[in-house]
């Protein structure tokens, strides 16, 4: 017998990781800017499709409602492969659909940053350590007012929370989207060196 079948547990990691990239993929700021009316949002700002740029339209209502659904499709599916198959499935489900928000197969791989899918991801599988992450990153928005900064201090505690809670499993994943998500913000962090960062709500040319 040549060949090495898989089992079906195997089949069913497979099923999660490509599940959560696809529903991580949609891209939901574009979707609404366009259904709005408001033509094409990677020509707005920082051609970002997540929230933050959404808000740079105007619209705190298309700006909230990317928030929601874009952490809610990495929640959802999260949640979905935790019940139907395992918490490992889960985890695998979330983190694809980070990859899936970041790197869209429909947009050319040129995705968001992260930061919403980040939080839903922790939300679903470890919801203490997400609530925290949402509370640090709130507080620093708050008395900064700068996303990049609130989402790059928020995702760097999650590991060591999800480790406070006794979730090495959960860290790992945790530590792995932080640093994807660090990456994907390096000219934020470049911005950010050099004072030129622009605060929440602002228009940005």
């Amino acid at each position: 017998m040549c060949g090495v079948s898989l089992l079906p547990a195997e089949l069913f990691l497979i099923l999660a990781a490509i599940g959560g990239y696809l529903l991580g993929s949609i891209p939901f700021g574009l979707v609404l800017v366009k259904l709005a009316g408001l033509g094409d949002i990677r020509t707005v700002g920082s051609g970002n499709i997540g929230a933050t740029n959404v808000l740079r339209t105007g619209r705190k209502d298309l700006a909230l409602a990317t928030l929601v659904l874009d952490s809610g499709k990495a929640g959802i599916a999260a949640l979905i492969f935790t019940f139907a198959v395992s918490p490992i499935a889960g985890l695998i489900a979330g983190g694809a659909a980070f990859l899936g928000h970041c790197f869209p197969v429909w947009l050319g791989f040129k995705g968001g940053k992260g930061v919403a899918t980040f939080l839903g991801v922790l939300l679903a599988v470890l919801w203490p350590v997400g609530l925290l992450v949402c509370a640090t990153w709130l507080g620093m928005a708050l008395v900064f007012r700068i996303s990049s900064l609130s989402a790059l201090t928020a995702s760097a505690f999650a590991p060591l929370l999800a480790l406070a809670f006794g979730r090495p499993d959960v860290a790992l994943l945790a530590l792995f989207l932080a640093a994807l998500l660090w990456w994907r913000h390096k000219e934020n962090i470049a911005r950010l060196v050099r004072g030129e960062e622009p605060r929440i709500g602002a228009k940005k040319a």
